[in-house]
């Protein structure tokens, strides 16, 4: 059946980097016009005229390159501080002495911390520490003395920008915890399922090997017993997982990709509404009656077909562990929102921490071929025992499984 991959990209840079491309424009913008309302002021007003030519053509230019992270290189990084440093070293050579004195405005003005920002998102606090320290070395030699604004503008950006780096550090490491979190998750689940399919088929074959070499004897006893060590090893396999962990692929202009195996994909083929009844007529036999409602009961192809496997592996049980002899009884349910399976034994019941026990061994025919199945269908498997008295399992499936489904998927997306 057709499988389709799930791809998740997670990225808290990516919005930070198309603020930023922004705000270089708008500071850009607001330093030009700084420089026009006080321009009868500049004593040599050509060198501010020649650096905002400079300053427009490297902003709009350079705008791909501070998109995001992967164009934003060291080189891109260099130039774009070497241009505000020189801007602001201009400063006291193109505008009054009285204006720097009084605190005017460097050339670049706050497209400076642009600059130093890039450097934050790129790096991490480090290079924002050292970036916002040439800056700050840069506004102390334009003003001449460390008057309290111009400190005050230092330690501003200084503070600022070494807390982005470090928000963005944070933000990375989450990402890669989360991004191995869904990678975990999906191979949990993948195994999972790869075991529900080995159980219902592969280990049950070794163990009626097993079982017909033991009371054959001679060679066939020696296959049944070589059958079992190899059941024993495959449960071993099973519960110690089949699936290896995919890796993370990290790739820095788009944040962390994750791809997962998903369900398998219905909608790839005949998938529409199945008649839960079709799919459990054949478990129907001497030993086993079948109870059913006289309308159909539709579901899913694909929650049917898991929800007939999961009656098919109650029913493995009860013959494994009641006896060739025992009686089960199945009973089907159409509720309005869901729909609901019994199955029922007349055997000698199972003792009490059976089950956890059998776990324990690597018996997962209750918890994966049944509780996981349901699980996975957004339903539940119950499970009553008592002792002497037979075994009653009921599985419910709830109708809108696809629903759910479609809604997990749009959340998983945005």
């Amino acid at each position: 059946m057709p499988r389709r991959e799930k791809v998740m990209r997670m990225s808290v840079e990516l919005p930070l980097w198309r603020a930023l491309t922004g705000y270089r424009v708008l500071t850009m913008l607001y330093a030009i016009g700084l420089c026009a309302t006080a321009y009868d002021q500049f004593v040599r007003p050509w060198i501010a005229i020649a650096y905002y030519v400079v300053l427009v053509g490297w902003t709009l230019a350079t705008l791909p390159r501070a998109a995001n992270a992967a164009s934003c290189t060291k080189r891109f990084l260099a130039a774009d501080l070497t241009i505000a440093l020189t801007g602001i070293l201009l400063t006291p050579l193109a505008d009054a002495h009285h204006r720097i004195v009084e605190g005017g405005p460097t050339l670049p003005s706050i497209w400076t911390a642009g600059s130093v920002l890039a450097f934050a998102i790129k790096g991490g606090w480090r290079w924002a520490a050292l970036a916002s320290t040439l800056v700050a070395v840069a506004n102390l030699i334009e003003r001449g003395r460390p008057a309290r604004d111009t400190v005050h503008n230092v330690i501003l950006v200084w503070v600022a920008s070494i807390a982005i780096g470090y928000v963005v550090e944070v933000a990375r490491a989450s990402e890669r915890t989360l991004a191995r979190a869904l990678e975990i998750e999906a191979a949990t689940r993948e195994r999972e399922r790869l075991a529900r399919d080995i159980h219902d088929s592969v280990l049950q074959v070794l163990a009626m090997v097993q079982r017909r070499g033991a009371v054959i004897g001679g060679e066939a006893a020696e296959l049944g017993r070589m059958a079992g060590e190899q059941e024993v090893a495959l449960r071993t396999l099973v519960s110690g997982g089949l699936v290896p962990v995919p890796r993370v692929s990290e790739d820095p202009a788009e944040g962390a990709v994750v791809r997962a195996v998903d369900e398998p994909d219905d909608t790839a083929g005949p998938g529409g509404p199945v008649d839960l009844r079709s799919l459990l007529a054949p478990y129907a036999c001497a030993r086993v009656s079948l109870a059913e409602p006289g309308a159909p009961v539709f579901l899913p192809a694909g929650a049917a077909r898991e929800l007939a496997a999961a009656v098919g592996a109650a029913l493995d049980n009860v013959r494994r562990h009641a006896g060739e002899d025992a009686r089960a009884w199945i009973l089907v349910e159409d509720e309005p929102d869901e729909v609901v399976v019994t199955v029922r034994d007349d055997g000698p019941g199972i003792p009490q921490g059976r089950l956890v026990q059998a776990e324990g061994e690597g018996r997962l025919g209750v918890a994966l071929s049944i509780r996981g199945r349901l699980r996975d269908l957004g339903g539940s498997a119950e499970l009553l025992s008592t002792p002497g008295q037979g075994t009653e399992v009921e599985l419910k499936v709830p109708k809108d499984h696809e629903d759910r489904r479609a809604s997990r998927g749009k959340a998983d997306k945005r």
